[in-house]
């Protein structure tokens, strides 16, 4: 018989130590402590660890779970049809991304055109703008020279 410690047995069981616990305290395991370490036999209380549902299972004939060819054949089917949808699927939606990546290009294209429309508008407006500056500058130099020669020909007389 091999005995084993608590932490194993969870480990194989797949139970916590409480779950374990429980089992010893209900006398469903064989334990003995050996150096302060309560040690397991595997062997015992496997009933009490197997799941209920998992009994009733392996008790049926293993004749019922037998599948038919046909059922094979339309599963394996209807596997390839939903495959080839799916790339059906894929290659629509990659067609609809090209699509897409043309008209943003395109919008793109449109919108630099317009960009560099704006920036030459802009270029000839500042242009023009400093031309209009300077024709005020020479009138304002122009008008100050009239109204000074007026006011010197009006202090004369």
């Amino acid at each position: 018989m091999k005995w084993m410690s608590e932490e194993e047995y969870s480990a194989l069981t797949g139970l916590n130590i409480s779950a374990i616990d429980d089992l010893c305290e209900r006398g469903k395991l064989t334990i003995k402590v050996e150096n302060g370490v309560r040690m397991i036999d595997p062997s015992q209380g496997a009933d009490e660890v197997v799941p209920a549902q998992l009994k009733v299972l392996s008790a049926h004939n293993t004749h019922e779970m037998i599948v038919q060819p046909e059922f094979v054949e339309k599963t394996i089917g209807t596997i390839i049809n939903l495959h080839e949808k799916v790339l059906d699927s894929k290659d629509e939606t990659i067609e609809a991304i090209k699509v897409e990546n043309v008209f943003l290009r395109e919008a793109l294209e449109s919108l630099q055109e317009l960009y560099d429309e704006d920036r030459k508008t802009i270029h000839t407006l500042q242009e023009q703008l400093k031309l209009s500056q300077q024709e005020v500058e020479f009138m304002r130099r122009k008008y100050k020279l009239m109204w000074n020669k007026a006011i010197e020909e009006h202090t004369d007389k």
